[in-house]
């Protein structure tokens, strides 16, 4: 599966709700080109795409480990500490967590990232 690029968007939690209420209302629709994934502020953003979670994520795209047993082991992250991550990363898009063999398969879906905001 290719990677892609992840729009990512920093909106405050009343604009975001704002936004939320006026697609529903059928008053604004999103462009094909807006973000998908919005983050809070750059501080929430930061703590998902640390330089730690980064070196994850190419650890996770070069030895494509089959289990988090086994990412436990190359990286020697504890596995509690992966899983609360990597399903994080998950909620927001930017891996994939596959069952494979009562086993769970991280899979990296976004390699890139473009971060869009305004004042």
């Amino acid at each position: 599966m290719a990677s892609k690029k992840l729009r990512i968007g920093i909106m405050s939690k009343d604009e975001y709700k704002k936004r939320t209420i006026a697609i529903a209302k059928g008053e604004y629709k999103p462009t094909k080109n807006e973000p998908k994934i919005w983050f809070e502020s750059v501080k929430s953003m930061a703590q998902i795409l640390s330089s730690e979670n980064q070196d994850l994520l190419r650890v996770i795209k070069e030895r494509k480990p089959d289990s988090l047993k086994e990412l436990e082991i190359v990286t020697g992250r504890k596995r509690s500490n992966l899983s609360r991550t990597l399903n994080t990363m998950s909620r927001y898009g930017i891996v994939e967590l596959v069952k494979q063999n009562r086993a769970l398969k991280p899979i990296v879906k976004a390699t890139e990232f473009k971060v869009e905001f305004g004042l």
